[in-house]
């Protein structure tokens, strides 16, 4: 029998087949008569196709029949039935098609000018024929794959019928009707195909009736089915939706109280429980995808029900079931969405618990989500201030009295703390209330836990940005800073660290924001906790010294990024003063006068041992600097008399070398050789005597020949590189007489041999060696790499580039660069050549930029800009060189020349020098803009970039789009540089330094002419009104985005002093001004701050904001720094305290109560299991009434089950309580319940205007059943009392309706 593979074949291959026997249409207007008749031979082709597709379609139809006339059973009987309803409507299908081609045919054959009345005269495009045909290919697959689609909802539709033809009697194995487990698998099969056709042709979701797709699977959903075949309804539901409107339909669809259920379920079920999370995923990713940003978060609506989202909740806060992570994240991700929705379900009250005490992982995520909720007035609305968001402080405020393992919560918690306190949302959420939050971390200094206390302290130091060297340690200790010395290599790292430096007006945008960290907290408070800590120890401990390292830390800082007049306040310490002048009390004075000693050594040894400022001229004074003096003077000595030698000493230094003894370097005194090369050897007639009398020189040669084996094979130990640094002293001994020129060039064989060592590698030469001495084992294991440092020194020296010209060094070179698996080689020669002297040096640089290898032209673009960077003044040859690079195809050469360039335009001189060159960066697209803003900040570069038409294109891309991606670059270098889990080495982070980056609108206004252009094109007007119209916005969020965009352009501009007087003409900084104070979202006012900053760079900007009480930082030479610190710190950091929003949910509505007592008892019962305190009563009374008969049809009632799941999708209950309220009831979920439980939701829901009797009101009823006549207990004699009330109540036949919340009051506890 054929299967669906075999049916979907034909359909999918006859279109091909039916174009591909149209291809040679070419049709001239001179052979109209021969394509006509080529044509209509194509049109028989497809008939005959298409009728030997229609006759095997008939074959399959007519097997299906005969099969269906056999005993079989019920899943065999299914599987036919579907392919004979697959196979009627493909022959439906080839039958249409048959007919559409007859009649196409016979106007062809009729010669019927219909195609031509448009295109007169010409032939019929073949083109117009060929995608015709592709749509009706096109057309035909979807409407096979449409009809398969259609064919599996029916075949799901005929599962659910029930069977009621008896079975054949001549078949005894035939049962009377189909099995559950082959009905399961039916199904399984059927959705799987299904859900495989959805995948394959997307167009066929958007074509079902998704109703329709609902009511096929309802069946499948049932208790009696199995779990997989319950996994695989929710997966095909879950590739069924393609929109918001498939999820609005969905949602109108009866499948609540299935997903209630399926989430409610144990482990064993987890494979239906994924799928139930991943369709609740599907509908939160498509309702987010439309990316509307006209609105503020929380503005769209989540289709899912408050039964749906307690369930998804419960699952979330069981801290034991496997799916809570993601439903944590989900949670998350549906606040940002839907805030109400999360809201009217507990959801927001459980996302504020886990962030205080939930999974450590997920803190930071929960962290993030409440600072979007609070920069949105109308979602911080649904928070309570003091008590909800505070909880994130708990794990320290709360942390006295715990045990050691709560250290790691706390330092967890510490995290949560910075990453809150670093969002200028979570700042000023936590000012609010007189800054309560704040005091109150602060106050944890306080709580007497020393363990306690030191995490605390780290994170100030964390929070601070302090970097910690290694010296801290000693001075935490109580050691003597004076007695620590800097590492021997640490002045060699600072040689190494060349970077230019910045301009000492900029500081980072990272040292503004802790500038006001610094002020709020020491404003909190800070400095005096600090000092309560030193007063506790008299004799000093490491927490007090570490306590004593973050307030003067605290203090330097102050001194650095804060105006003058504020950080004294913090530096006055006047506790501290007060407690070292207190000469009545002795422990007092000693605790103040150690601190400020203390104090005063850190910031005395400070510079000594963490120098600040690189490239920093030697201190004339220093101690260093009088030894490198004394030693230059030695050495100065050492030659002058080294040169006086006379014969006889000269003489018997040569034998004391051992050099003229024996030929074994180890034997050779190296130390009388080092002086006497850099000593008498430079006296031009020792050299000559050395040279030809003693043929000393010739047996020292001849060790570093290569093919003696000597030094070639020395290992590559630090012990041997001394020999290295020998031979280069030689060469440059030799080179300085013309005797020792003419030995090397004539006399001795060391360049020969030299040269013919690369001849070995060169692909033109010839002849090649199997062990040449330049390979990449002698290169990486033995001295063979030092002939490259001894030919580098050649190149130092005109003398020796005439030498290696003379050798042909060069021309191995060149040579060398072809090789394409010896790059070591080229970078070894480009490395140790030098190129101060015009000539060959710089070809082979040059060559090596060019090379067809990528990583050779990347490592010499990298050794070009380490020369550009360690040259004092600009050379304009490599400058010319490195401009080439970025004409290079690779781009990954293209942006390391392009980041060099921008490091060396840095300095004035680089940047004109590279204009002159004016070099064309169209083609390098975005990594180029950086380096021409450079440019348009000097006249030149403006004029030749505005004539090139560069800055009108520019500006027109910066107003419309480019001021957005600068807002969103700044944003997320800030997130990431503050966040706690930034790695050291990100590669986002370190592109961005924290200084504020280049602004187009900026460097415009650094020039005359850039701010002429400015003023003609009327954008600063245009940003003027825009600010003033739309500065308090707090609603629209694309308005919100464009107005930050606007102010960090108009702060870029106030930022020159070209630039500030469009800031005085449009008076715009009070407008600024009044945003920063008064503005409802955070990031606004953030933005303001950063900006103000901004127009404090220039001396008149700083006067001018301090007219409004902005007072900025300045150098101790009066030069603004660019920081700006309010004056009026509350008025800034304060947000308007708001109502919170009472949600109003499905919890709200009312139910009439139960007319049955056992029903009354149960629900009742029911309701206390969300009461933890007597949870454990009402679990047992609902075990003892499951177990009486009287009870029974309470558990087997529709309604009883509807008001219990009303009861448990209106409250909170636990996961292990839902699972155990629903395993309670014995009736099973299928389609019929669920329409008796809408049914008894429209029958049983209380009218707005329905009252609750005083006899509901002050009823108490039992959990513990009624009395019964069989037989009596001690608990069921002492509920007599309760019980008689019960009936009371009962027979009382007034209308009555209960709120189904815990019954608060119970036998045993009423008055």
């Amino acid at each position: 029998m054929p299967t669906s593979i075999d049916q979907e074949n034909p359909g999918t291959t006859h279109p091909a087949n039916v174009s591909s026997s149209s291809k040679s249409t070419g049709l001239e207007p001179t052979n109209q008569l021969h394509d006509t008749e080529g044509a209509n031979r194509d049109y028989d082709d497809q008939l005959d196709t298409l009728n030997v597709l229609l006759e095997r379609e008939n074959r399959i139809k007519e097997g299906a029949e005969r099969f269906l006339k056999l005993p079989l059973n019920e899943t065999m009987r299914l599987q036919v039935e579907s392919e004979l309803e697959m196979a009627t409507g493909e022959i439906e299908s080839l039958t249409r098609k048959i007919e559409v081609e007859t009649s196409r045919g016979r106007r062809r054959k009729n010669g019927g000018p219909v195609n031509r009345r448009k295109f007169a005269g010409q032939a019929p495009s073949v083109g117009v024929r060929f995608r015709a045909d592709s749509d009706d290919r096109d057309r035909d697959d979807f409407r096979t794959t449409l009809a398969q689609a259609n064919t599996c909802i029916k075949s799901l539709n005929s599962l659910s019928r029930p069977i009621t033809s008896p079975p054949p009697a001549s078949s005894p194995s035939s049962t009377s009707g189909i099995s559950a487990a082959d009905n399961d698998r039916s199904r399984v099969d059927i959705m799987n195909r299904f859900v495989g056709i959805l995948q394959r042709n997307l167009r066929v979701r958007y074509e079902i009736n998704l109703p329709e797709v609902v009511q096929a699977i309802i069946p499948a959903l049932a208790d009696r089915c199995s779990m997989r075949c319950r996994a695989a309804a929710y997966r095909l539901i879950r590739h069924a939706l393609v929109d918001s409107d498939s999820a609005e339909e969905l949602h109108k669809q009866p499948l609540e109280w299935f997903i209630v259920k399926s989430l409610a379920r144990d482990n064993k079920h987890a494979i239906e429980r994924e799928q139930v999370i991943k369709l609740i995923r599907t509908i939160v990713d498509i309702v987010s995808e439309p990316r509307d940003r006209r609105g503020i978060t929380g503005t769209k609506t989540i289709p899912l029900s408050e039964p749906i989202m307690r369930a998804f909740v419960a699952v979330a806060e069981h801290a034991e079931d496997p799916f809570r992570p993601i439903c944590v994240q989900t949670l998350a991700e549906m606040v940002l969405i839907d805030i109400d929705l999360v809201a009217r379900s507990g959801g927001i009250r459980f996302l504020l618990h886990a962030l205080g005490e939930g999974p450590v992982e997920a803190g930071p995520m929960l962290a993030a989500t409440f600072l979007h909720i609070i920069d949105s007035p109308r979602t911080r609305a649904y928070l309570h201030l003091g008590t909800d968001l505070e909880i994130a402080l708990s794990a320290i405020t709360d942390a006295y009295g715990k045990g050691a393992d709560h250290a790691d919560r706390m330092r967890s918690c510490t995290k949560i703390i910075q990453l809150m306190l670093r969002t200028w949302s979570g700042l000023m959420y936590f000012c609010l209330g007189d800054q309560h939050a704040i005091k109150s971390i602060v106050d944890t200094l306080r709580i007497p836990s020393l363990e306690t206390r030191e995490i605390v302290l780290d994170m100030f130091f964390d929070l601070f940005n302090i970097k910690a060297p290694q010296w801290y340690k000693t001075f935490i200790d109580g050691r003597r800073l004076t007695m620590y010395r800097k590492p021997r290599a640490f002045a060699d790292q600072l040689a190494d660290q060349k970077l230019p430096d910045k301009a000492p007006e900029t500081l980072k945008l990272t040292d503004q924001y802790i500038a006001l960290l610094v002020l709020v907290f020491t404003d909190a408070g800070l400095i005096d906790a600090l000092t309560a800590m030193l007063e506790e120890c008299t004799t000093g401990s490491n927490l007090s010294r570490k306590a004593t390292l973050l307030m003067a830390e605290v203090m330097q800082m102050a001194n650095r990024v804060l105006p003058l007049g504020v950080a004294a306040k913090i530096q006055a310490v006047p506790r501290v003063f007060n407690l070292a002048a207190d000469y009545n009390r002795g422990e007092h004075r000693i605790v103040g006068t150690s601190a400020l000693s203390a104090i005063d050594s850190f910031n005395r040894n400070r510079l000594r041992l963490q120098p600040s400022v690189r490239n920093a001229r030697p201190r004339a004074n220093s101690t260093e600097d009088a030894v490198r003096r004394g030693q230059r003077q030695v050495e100065q000595v050492k030659i002058k008399i080294g040169m006086q030698m006379d014969d006889k000493t000269f003489q018997s230094s040569l034998l004391e070398t051992q050099v003229m003894l024996t030929k074994d370097s180890a034997k050779w005194n190296f130390e009388m050789l080092q002086e006497l090369i850099e000593g008498p050897l430079l006296n031009p007639k020792r050299l000559e005597e050395a040279i030809k009398v003693a043929r000393f020189m010739r047996r020292l040669l001849s060790f570093f020949h290569p093919f003696t084996h000597r030094f070639s094979d020395l290992p590559r130990k630090q012990p041997n590189v001394r020999w290295v640094r020998l031979g280069c002293s030689l060469l440059t001994t030799l080179l300085a007489s013309p005797d020792g020129i003419r030995f090397l060039a004539s006399e001795d064989d060391l360049l020969k041999q030299v040269v013919k060592c690369f001849a070995q590698l060169d692909p033109f030469n010839g002849t090649s060696e199997s062990d040449p001495m330049f390979s990449k084992y002698r290169l990486s294991e033995t001295l063979t790499y030092g002939y490259f440092e001894m030919l580098g020194t050649l190149s130092k020296h005109a003398e020796g580039i005439e030498l290696m010209e003379k050798f042909k060094f060069f021309t191995a070179f060149y040579h060398l660069s072809e090789l394409r698996d010896r790059e070591d080689l080229i970078t070894a020669v480009i490395t140790n050549l030098d190129y101060t002297i015009d000539g060959h040096p710089r070809i082979v640089l040059s060559k090596a930029l060019t090379s067809s290898d990528v990583r050779t032209r990347l490592y010499a673009t990298n050794h070009l800009g380490d020369l550009i960077r360690d040259s004092i003044t600009p050379v304009a040859w490599t400058l010319r060189l490195l401009l080439t690079q970025i004409y290079d195809q690779a781009p990954e050469v293209c942006e390391m020349a392009i980041q060099f360039l921008e490091e060396a335009c840095d300095a004035m001189e680089v940047l004109q020098l590279v204009v002159e060159m004016q070099p064309t960066m169209d083609h390098l697209g975005e990594i180029g803009h950086p380096l021409l803003l450079k440019f348009m900040s000097t006249p030149m570069g403006f004029r030749y970039l505005y004539s090139a038409g560069y800055i009108d294109r520019e500006m027109d891309m910066w107003f419309h789009e480019r001021n957005i991606y600068y807002v969103v670059e700044v944003e997320i270098f800030l997130s990431k540089v503050f966040s706690s889990e930034a790695a050291e080495d990100d590669e986002d982070v370190l592109a961005f330094d924290g200084v504020v980056p280049s602004h187009f609108y900026g460097e415009m206004s650094k020039t005359e002419l850039g701010c002429q252009v400015l003023s003609e094109k009327g954008h600063f007007s245009e940003f003027s009104h825009f600010i003033k119209q739309h500065g308090l916005e707090s609603e629209d969020l694309e308005l919100i985005l464009k107005l930050k965009s606007i102010l960090w352009a108009v702060g870029n501009v106030g930022a020159t002093e070209g630039g500030l007087p469009f800031l005085e003409e449009e008076e715009i900084i009070p407008a600024i001004l009044e945003i920063a104070g008064h503005s409802l979202i955070p990031s606004v006012r953030g933005t303001c701050f950063f900006v103000l900053g901004l127009i404090s760079s220039t001396s008149q900007g700083a006067e001018i904001l301090d007219d409004y009480r902005w007072e900025a930082t300045l150098s101790p030479l009066g030069v603004p720094t660019g920081l700006c610190i309010p004056l009026d710190l509350d008025k800034f950091i304060s947000l308007p305290v708001w109502d919170p929003v009472r949600v109003k949910g499905d919890g709200d509505s009312r139910l009439i109560p139960p007319t049955s007592h056992t029903d009354l008892e149960v629900i009742s019962a029911i309701e206390n299991l969300s009461n933890t305190v007597i949870a454990n009563a009402a679990s047992r009374s609902l075990a003892r009434m499951k177990s009486r008969p009287e009870y029974r049809s309470a558990f087997s009632s529709p309604s009883v089950f509807f008001r219990a799941l009303h009861t448990v999708s209106t409250q909170r209950y636990r996961l292990p309580v839902r699972r155990y309220i629903l395993d309670l009831f014995t009736t099973e979920l299928d389609g019929e319940l669920v329409l008796e439980l809408s049914a008894c939701a429209n029958s049983l829901r209380a009218p707005p205007t329905f009252k609750q009797s005083e006899a509901h009101i002050n009823r108490v009823v039992s959990m513990f059943g009624l009395k019964h006549t069989r037989g009596t207990s001690e608990s069921d004699d002492e509920d007599d009392d309760m019980d008689d009330a019960v009936d009371e109540t009962m027979n009382d036949r007034n209308p009555v309706m209960i709120t189904l919340r815990p019954v608060s009051r119970i036998i045993g506890f009423d008055k």
